[in-house]
């Protein structure tokens, strides 16, 4: 008779390795689960600071393209040229940038600048800026101790240079013991300073520009062009120098004296004295 028993059927899985846990169904520390999780919250910051991030930089890149500098006007600069005024301004590369102009210089005159009273920056368009120039009201100059003393109508000292400005006239002629920067020039009679007024006054409406003027004891004035000097006198100034720019012309490659001190509208009289005769 068979003697009966009972068999486990094992439908092909390999016997487990002794010691080896058999997984509970719970998913690893860290696993994706597809859920809210540690990895997943951490991926979102991520991605909102590089859209945050690329947002900053696509309008950095906007501003600096949009408000870029390209057109830049000068007004009322005679001492300066207009490239030396705008390299006064833009000092530094973010100056190129109108917006940042309009911030740096809102509200905050330029000044400190020899011959320039203040200089104001306005912002006309994102790419265009204009420059405002308000210049010193210089007269003449000085020439003391080995440098150039620019002063004012009012004979008020107000810049000491080693280098000499185009289109302002040397003054001769006046006596002084000492100069004082920002102070009036200390000459026996002030009123030369109106005369030196008049006659600088009186040449720019007419378009001169001469080199020297000088007074004498008299305070009668000589005015210098080159090698050919301009004996006016004391009156009738506007007269003298409104005949005077139809005859420096003719005297360009001349040396001598151009005598118009007893000149007048009726008598006319003037005279030229070549140097050696």
């Amino acid at each position: 008779m068979a003697t009966k028993r009972d068999f486990k059927l094992v439908y092909g899985n390999k016997p487990e390795k002794k010691g080896k846990k058999r997984a509970s169904g719970k998913k690893k520390k860290g696993a994706w689960s597809g859920k809210k999780g540690t990895y997943g919250s951490g991926n979102i910051g991520f991605l909102i600071f590089l859209l945050i991030l690329a947002l900053a930089v696509g309008a950095g890149l906007y501003v600096i393209s949009r408000f870029r500098v390209e057109n830049i006007t000068v007004e009322g600069n005679v001492h300066y040229s207009q490239e030396e005024i705008i390299d006064m301004v833009l000092t530094d590369p973010l100056s190129y940038n109108s917006l940042y102009l309009s911030f740096k210089y809102r509200n905050r005159p330029i000044r400190d600048i020899p011959f320039i009273e203040t200089m104001s920056v306005s912002v006309v368009s994102p790419d265009t800026i204009k420059i405002i120039v308000y210049e010193k009201s210089v007269a003449g100059y000085v020439d003391y101790m080995g440098r150039f003393m620019y002063f004012d109508r009012d004979g008020i000292v107000v810049e000491s240079s080693e280098t000499r400005t185009l289109g302002i006239p040397q003054v001769t002629g006046i006596t002084f013991d000492h100069v004082v920067l920002y102070e009036p020039l200390p000459v026996e009679d002030p009123s030369i300073f109106a005369q030196i007024l008049s006659i600088t006054q009186v040449l720019s409406k007419y378009d001169i520009m001469t080199d020297k003027i000088y007074f004498n004891e008299s305070n009668q004035i000589t005015l210098y062009f080159g090698k050919v000097r301009a004996r006016l006198g004391s009156d009738n100034l506007e007269e003298k120098v409104m005949r005077l720019q139809y005859i420096l012309p003719h005297l360009e490659s001349e040396s001598g004296v151009l005598d118009m001190e007893n000149y007048t509208e009726e008598s006319q009289n003037i005279t030229f004295t070549q140097d050696g005769n």
